[in-house]
């Protein structure tokens, strides 16, 4: 400071007579007016109100080293001889580590006093060479303290802003140093992130402190270095961040692979939050990204912003709502890939997994309506359509289900056969929307015991009811176990596909209830002799799941199971008769025969929904 310029004023003082000593050898032709002084800053022979600033070097860090009782005395005692000798208006600077007992007393203390408290972060994650761990300076402003109760000042200015940000309370202020330390932590491990192994962030928005961006960090060591293959960001377009090439580490780590880079961060936008597209967010993220960049990278080096078509891609919340049993949900539609919109139910305390989805159709003219000329205006291209397409079923593993029909004993179901089918979980409507339009004399049965998703289903994925095709508002556990003791043998199908709302267990489908053995029987007695009960099973826990499948077989004699691509899902057919058994070749042939029934003149069918497809990859446990 002395020698910038910036002031000459200056004394020091430290409780070692050899530093003050040798300080003033050092200083003593170079800076004539700068003084040293022995002196203990608890207890200082100042004047009261001398300085207009009192600069600490890292002294309070030494001195509060633990928090007990002598050691909170002899910084009560500091920090009070520093209030004595400051003027009104002056500051006090105290470039500190902040480890989190640090920083809490400092503010506890000054902000009681009526100070003007804000903690600037002056060294991190940029200076990765020299700090692991980034260095502040707290600013304390004094001001005459105030009779009665003032409102605190807390404010916090982090190394990228310049401008402060206010916070309400202390805690709040200590949990957004802690987020900074452990965000510069993470940075300085980068550089020795173990092989294949993935970092993930939450990046937060300044005034509402929720998640706008989620970054996972992916190295690629096997693609060859480059020139320009250094390092790149992948914004994935909103709406797409659950697809496994971008919600899984396995699809990330192919898409780093794919794209050439040695190291990959990919982005994710959250629904909550408004992006001004592509230009915006490379904007907002340059600096921030580039604190993640590999060791090595030359320098200006100008990093890539890439994507799906080279935009953010489309994202419009429809409904948002809370459900007293399933919590709160969105209703929203996203842009898929090309021109398909899709509608999707997404519940936000599993806000990665798409609960239930439908491809919304694009609008057609009305008998007589004249084409639209050129010179008019076109609708928005991000306004998706609203009608539902109901012969599509998005999710791979409803069409597994729909496909397990054909494991039915007798002749193959063909559309015009009657069907009993009790579907539980009803979510959009999709799966039971499907068999009742596809098999038109299928009476259904749904089981939900949300209320709230029935009306979801009706008002927002087509879903409506008829003679058959009843909905029903209740437990699954406890209409099962009625069927079971009043109506047994009366379901040709029965088919679960009902989510846990317990996210500890390591099976988030079904709920453990609805795989216990007492119960499984009950679904067996509501079966027909000839029927198939279709179980969706999401398990990531190996020793549970290989518990259900053991339970399954005690109750079924005969259990397929049908593995789903690229997702946790794994669909379960089970009967009761072992006489039912089909080889390969004969489930290919009535899965054929059955498509080729359902594909029907004038009505649609999805070309890329193969029957034979669904069941080839079958396998009897």
């Amino acid at each position: 400071m002395y020698d910038v310029g910036m002031c000459e004023d200056i004394v020091n003082v430290d409780v070692s007579d050899a530093v003050i000593r040798q300080m003033q050898e050092r200083s003593r032709t170079k800076r004539p007016k700068m003084s040293y002084l022995l002196m203990d800053m608890l207890q200082m022979d100042f004047p009261d109100a001398h300085f207009q600033v009192v600069l600490d070097k890292g002294t309070l860090d030494a001195i509060l080293t633990d928090e007990e009782e002598a050691t909170l005395a002899k910084v009560d005692k500091m920090f009070a001889e520093i209030s004595r000798v400051l003027q009104v208006g002056g500051r006090y600077l105290c470039v500190s580590l902040a480890q989190a007992h640090v920083l809490k007393k400092a503010v506890e203390y000054f902000s009681q006093e009526g100070w003007v408290v804000r903690v600037h972060q002056v060294a991190g994650s940029r200076d990765k060479q020299q700090f692991v761990l980034p260095v502040f300076i707290y600013v304390m402003t004094k001001f005459r303290k105030i009779p009665g109760s003032a409102p605190q000042i807390l404010e916090i200015c982090p190394e990228e802003q310049d401008k402060p940000m206010r916070v309400e309370s202390v805690e709040r202020l200590v949990a957004a140093v802690k987020d900074r330390q452990h965000y510069a932590l993470l940075c300085s491990q980068l550089s020795k992130l173990p092989c294949g192994e993935q970092v993930s962030l939450d990046l937060c928005d300044k005034e509402s402190g929720r998640p706008r961006y989620t970054l996972h960090v992916v190295d690629s060591p096997s693609v060859k270095s480059s020139r320009d293959n250094h390092f790149a960001i992948f914004i994935i377009p909103q709406g797409r961040e659950t697809e496994w090439l971008f919600g899984t580490e396995e699809g990330r780590r192919q898409l780093a692979t794919s794209a050439g880079f040695r190291r990959l961060v990919t982005v994710a936008l959250h629904r909550e939050q408004h992006y001004e597209g592509m230009a915006g967010i490379q904007a907002e993220l340059s600096g921030k990204v580039m604190e993640l960049a590999p060791p090595g990278l030359p320098a200006r080096q100008q990093v890539p912003f890439v994507s799906v078509g080279g935009d953010i891609g489309v994202r419009t919340v429809r409904h948002r709502d809370t459900s007293t049993l399933s919590g709160e949900y969105v209703i929203e539609d996203v842009k898929g890939d090309g021109t398909c919109y899709f509608r999707r139910l997404i519940f936000l305390r599993n806000r990665n997994v798409v609960q239930s989805e439908a491809r919304l159709l694009a609008p057609m003219p009305l008998p007589g309506q004249k084409k639209r000329r050129k010179d008019k205006k076109k609708p928005s291209p991000t306004e998706p359509p609203a009608a539902i397409d109901k012969s599509y079923l998005c999710c791979e593993h409803h069409k597994a289900m729909v496909a397990g029909l054909c494991l039915l004993g007798g002749p193959n179901p063909l559309p015009g056969t009657p069907l009993a089918v009790l579907v539980v979980g009803l979510g959009g409507g999709s799966l039971p929307l499907f068999i009742h339009d596809y098999f038109s004399q299928a009476h259904v049965a749904v089981v939900e015991i949300d209320p709230s998703m029935l009306e979801v289903a009706t008002r927002w994925f087509g879903f409506s009811q008829d003679d058959r095709m009843q909905v029903h508002v209740s437990d699954g556990l406890d209409y099962v176990a009625k069927l079971a003791a009043e109506a047994p043998a009366q379901y040709d199908a029965i088919m679960f596909d009902v989510d846990s709302k317990d996210l500890t267990v390591g099976m988030s489908c079904p709920p453990p209830a609805f795989v216990e053995k007492p119960f499984l029987q009950k679904v067996k007695t509501t079966l027909k002799p000839e029927g198939v009960f279709v179980l969706n099973l999401v398990c990531r826990d190996a020793q549970l799941k290989e518990s259900v499948l053991a339970t399954l077989r005690e109750v079924f004699p005969l259990l397929y199971a049908r593995r789903i691509e690229e997702e946790v899902n794994e669909i379960l057919f089970c009967q009761p008769s072992p006489e039912d058994r089909r080889d390969p070749t004969e489930l290919e042939a009535r899965a054929r025969a059955l498509e080729g029934a359902l594909r029907q003149p004038g009505r649609p069918w999805d070309s890329s929904y193969v029957l034979a497809d669904m069941l080839q990859a079958i396998k009897i446990l």
